[in-house]
Order: C-alpha cells, then structure tokens, then sequence
C-alpha cells in the first residue's frame, strides 16, 4: 500500500495550520463535530427529495467515544459520508471544502442548511493533538466503504474498509504528554469532553451522544443499606435547540435568569432581557442582558468585554468586541447568524458589512430598551444609571461627540430643585422663558456642590442647577455644548449671563483694595477682580473659560506629569465686612492686610476643592490674628 503524498503547498499549509492558525488546541473538537454536523445535514436535506435514505430527522445524531488506554476519541455520524474520490479531494487536498461545493451546486435550494464549513481546514486541526488519525466512512448510495490514514505532513493512504452504514468514524490517537503534565491526555477525561461540547458546539442541531458512567442502585439491595454499581449510559450533551431560537413570549423569565447567569457567571438575574429576530440585508438572532449589578472587574482593565458570537449553533468567539461600542460593553449575550464571512481558523470575524450591520442594529436596540425603561421604569432605571451611568458619558465623549445625539437623552444629572436625578428633556421643560442656558456646577458631592458661593445668586432666582459629582462630567457638558437650543453654562466660573444681575459697583479705594492683594499674591492667582456672583459669602475661585478645577483635579490624577492647571481668579464680594476690614487696615496696617489677604486666598482654595500649599502654615497664620 503506497504512502500518497500532500501537495508541496498543503504540506506547508498544514504545518502552519497545526502550529499557526488555531489560538486554542481545545477547538479541535468543535471542527471535527461541525463537520460531521455539516455531514448529516447535508443527508437530511436529500432525505426531503428522496425516501430511499430511510432516516427521519430524529433518526440523525453524533456520537462520541472516548477510549483511554489506547488514547482514541472517536466522533462518528450518520450523515452522508464520503466516496474514495471525495476522500482525496476533500482530505487529500488542504482547504478543499465539501461543504461549500455542497452548497455551491444546490445553490439556493441549501439556504436553510447550517453548513459552515468553508474553507476545508478544520478538520487538519485535529492534529494539534493527534498524532494519528483515522477516517473511516461510507458514501449514501454506495457499497464500499473507504478507509484514510495520516500521521500528519508526512502523507496520507486511502484503503478499503468495512463499514455497515452511511456515515463518518473520525478516529483520532492522542498524542503523548510533553513536559506539561496532563497536556494532551486531558482531552480524553469525559469531563473535558462534556465542557468542550457545552462551550462550543451546544447548538448544533443534532444531538452529540457520550456514553458515560453512572452510579445506580442494584436492584437486589436492600434499602436501609443500598449498594451502587456503575452502569455506562448513553447521554445526550448539547441541548441543541438555543434559547435566542425561541420566541421571547414562549419563554419563561426564570428561564432567562437562569441561562444569563449561568453562561455569565453572574450571581444576580438580569435587569432587562432584549430579544432580537433579524431578516433582511443581514439574517440573525441575538439575546442580550442588561446586568442588575456591576460585572466583576467592570471597571478594570482585565474585564473583557464583547458578545458571545456563534454561527449555525456553533461557538465562533466568546468575547467579539465589534458587536458592541465600549459604551455598551456592559451588556451581556449573545448573537448567532449564518450569514457571516468567517476567516480561515473560524476564530475571528473578517471585517465586513454584515458585522457592522448587526453591530448597528444592537446599538439602536438598547438604546431602544433603556428609554423605554426610563419611561416605564425610573426606579429601575436610576438604579441601571447608577451602575453604568459612566459609560454611557464615556460614549457622549468620545470620538469627539458622535453618539451624542443618541445617548444625550439617557443622562441623568441631580437636580438643585427637584432633589433626585433629571434628564436635559426634564431639565429644558421646566425652564422659564427668560433663561437662556443650562446651569450646572461640578464638584465631589452633592452637599459640597449645593454649599458652593457661586451658586447662591441662581438659588436666589429658584433657577435649576444640574449637579456633577462625576469627575468627566465638566468635559460631558463641553462635549454637549447644548441641548434643546439651550446652551451650557457653568455655575461656578465665568460669566452667569444674567441680564438682570446686579451691577458690581467698585469704588476707586476697592480697585486699589483689589490691586493690593492680587501683589500681594502674586504669579499665585492670576487675576483679582470684584465678584457678580457672590452675596452672603466673602470669597470664591474661580477659573474663567477653558479648563476648570475639576478638569484640573482629574489630569492630575490620571496624568500628573501634563501638569495641567486652571486659571486662578479670585472673586471677592467687596461688599462683605470680611473685605471692607481688609481695606480698613490697608494703609495704616499693611502687614495684617496681608495676612487677611492670605486667609481669603487659602478659604477660596478651600473652597474650590484645591489643595492648600502650607496647611500648617496657614493655620498658624489664622491663629495669629487671635494674638
């Protein structure tokens, strides 16, 4: 029996696709059952034509068998099988698919067949862990069964074989253990077997059999003092039909909570459960989770985000971060379509039209499923607010504003007078006539954004001020510009563009007041001027335009080396006691001017939430006005 030879080509490509191609060793048995899948629906579709197969559809099935001792797993099906010819060009030839000529010459006829084998590659990568394989199968509507034999790059025979039925024997011998204890040999453990099946092939359409061991009582023991015995049975391990297959109203809620917990790893059921039927430009099915609690690590670089991703039932991708943008990485699912252009391994997606397409469709779908919760639900949607409010603001942000039009609707801010969170809609309706822009200040907190100088003269005017406590939200309003036609403007720096202000009026010994503090503090401030904002209050800083104290504080801690910094303007009410005895003592006493002048400086910091340069110094200094 003459050894044949691969192709010079083949033998190269099967030396990279056995080192190369394939990330996990583990998806070797994904491939062998996708193609003995491919194999049975090709045979259940001619049965629709001709009733000489002799198979119902619940007739079909894979089975799989684990031998340990002589380190053989063997996947065997009833599907169509192969004639020597097909043996040569389908195994005989790297990256010659059945499959696709299948489906090639039934042309539309085949679209309702899952076959997913394009490129004829998959079955090679069995010896990643094999170090000889067996392929023994029967043709429907042949006599002779044939028999294919390779270790590998060497070469390949082709023999006769006995074999009673249509159908496939994949017999794979599994390598020996290398330096890593336990490398090969943990595929042929049943338990092994049992998770790979669950992990990437569960929705295969027929079912994958195992005939594993099970612990029964004997029937002649007695019951106060039972015996086992270990009895081998056939067990089902794919459940083949998915829950994103069914309708939303045939399924039940604890049947969701169930399966996102479960496939998530979650401890809690989910907030909000979005069922998606797809046909069109792109056919597919998805169901995805909008989580009640923060995912571990979330907010952390190690957290991996992204859709599980299948095609005809079959694991394509755990974690496909281009179903989703980064302000949905929250969300939990999955999405399955036979539509899509898999790459060769079938571990990644080519960039195409039909992924972005899904991708576009998901995207309008929870914004979809958020507004109506916002709606329906503003408890539960305050509570999803405060759990992913975040990246919902990370998605006004970034790429310079893009999805603002589309999220800027789903933002809640604390309001000054309503007391709990409103959305801009909310905000603008309540608005006077007379108000031109939207007033916000940021801060740590809400008590010390309320408690903030600047924002007594809208208070005054029972104006709402919309409260940022989230370190990003000052670059939000930035990034919003305005909403409804009204503009943002910050409570806290710059003007208030109220017409009916009242003027400041600085008499000439206030502007020499002024100017003795501004030397006296010098490059510290960058200017002193009499404040339109302040009433009660003695003191404030504030920034002007541009970038502001709570920008200031977030580039520090994110990254101090910019050394980025606002402007510092300090606002005094020239009107309080605090300022007129400043310039009481200004002349006659200089030197407590100053340090009067130091104490405004240090509380306007305060204030402001910035750090105090000397605060020992300073509170030396304040206890020496007691002396």
């Amino acid at each position: 029996m003459r050894k044949k030879q691969f192709k010079a080509e083949s033998r190269r490509l099967l030396d990279l696709m056995i080192n190369s191609i394939y990330t996990h060793r583990e998806i070797f048995l994904r491939e062998i059952l996708s193609n003995a899948s491919d194999a049975i629906d090709k045979l259940c579709y001619l049965s629709l034509t001709d009733d000489k197969v002799g198979l119902n559809r619940g007739d079909f099935a894979i089975t799989i068998s684990v031998d340990k001792d002589a380190r053989t797993i063997t996947v065997s099906d009833n599907g169509i099988g192969m004639s020597e010819s097909e043996l040569e060009n389908n195994l005989g030839v790297i990256a010659s698919s059945g499959s696709y000529k299948f489906r090639r010459e039934q042309g539309e006829d085949a679209a309702d067949t899952d076959i997913i084998g394009q490129f004829g590659v998959g079955f090679y990568s069995a010896f990643m862990v094999s170090d000889h394989i067996t392929v023994v199968t029967k043709k429907y509507g042949e006599e002779q069964a044939w028999k294919w034999e390779s270790t590998g790059v060497e070469g390949y025979t082709v023999t006769e074989a006995e074999r009673e039925a249509v159908g496939t024997d994949i017999i794979m011998h599994i390598k020996p253990d290398g330096e890593e204890p336990n490398e090969f040999s943990q595929y042929l453990q049943d338990w092994t077997i049992k998770s790979l099946v669950k992990k990437y092939s569960d929705y295969i359409r027929f079912p994958i059999k195992m005939l594993l061991p099970h612990s029964v009582k004997k029937p002649d023991s007695p019951e106060d003092k039972p015996a086992y015995e270990t009895v081998y049975e056939w067990e089902t391990l794919n459940s083949m039909v998915p829950l994103w297959q069914r309708k939303k109203s045939e399924v039940k809620k604890e049947e969701y909570d169930e399966f996102f917990m479960q496939r998530f790893g979650e401890m809690a059921p989910p907030q909000s459960v979005i069922s998606v039927a797809a046909e069109g430009a792109v056919t597919y099915k998805a169901l995805l989770f909008i989580p009640s609690k923060v995912p571990n690590l979330y907010y952390t670089q190690d957290f991996k985000p992204g859709l599980q991703l299948y095609s005809a039932g079959v694991m394509i991708m755990d974690h496909c971060e281009e179903l989703l943008p980064e302000h949905f990485s929250f969300v939990r699912g999955v999405v399955d379509s036979p539509d899509l252009s898999l790459n060769i391994s079938r571990e990644l997606l080519q960039h195409d039209r039909q992924l972005k397409i899904i991708s576009a469709n998901l995207e309008k779908k929870i914004i979809a499923e958020l507004k109506k919760m916002l709606a329906d639900d503003r408890a539960g949607y305050e509570k999803f607010y405060g759990n992913f409010g975040r990246a919902l603001k990370v998605g006004v942000l970034n790429q310079y504003g893009e999805k603002r039009e589309s999220l800027q609707d789903l933002l809640l801010f604390y309001s000054s007078t309503e007391k709990k969170p409103v959305t801009l809609r909310e905000y603008v309706g309540r608005m006077p006539e007379s108000q031109k822009y939207i007033y916000y200040a940021a801060g740590d907190t809400v008590e010390s954004i309320d408690s903030l100088p600047q924002t007594e003269l809208l208070k005054d005017r029972s104006m709402e001020i919309l409260y940022c406590t989230d370190r990003a939200d000052e670059f939000l309003a930035d990034s919003l510009r305005t909403y409804g036609g009204k503009e943002f403007r910050s409570a806290v720096d710059g003007d208030l563009g109220l017409e009916d202000a009242p003027k400041t009026q600085e008499s000439d010994s206030d502007k020499e007041c002024l100017a003795f503090i501004k030397e006296t503090l010098g490059d510290r401030v960058d200017e002193v001027k009499a404040s339109g904002k302040l009433k009660t209050h003695p003191v404030c800083m504030t920034s002007g335009e541009g970038l502001t104290f709570e920008m200031e504080k977030y580039f520090k801690a994110i990254q101090p080396e910019l050394n980025m910094k606002a402007k510092r303007i300090l606002e005094i009410n020239v009107a309080h006691p605090a300022f007129l005895k400043l310039e009481s003592v200004r002349t006659t006493d200089p030197e407590l001017a100053g340090k009067y002048a130091e104490v405004l400086y240090n509380q306007a910091l305060l204030i402001a939430g910035l750090p105090i340069a000397d605060p020992s110094g300073y509170t030396d200094l304040v206890c020496s006005l007691w002396s």
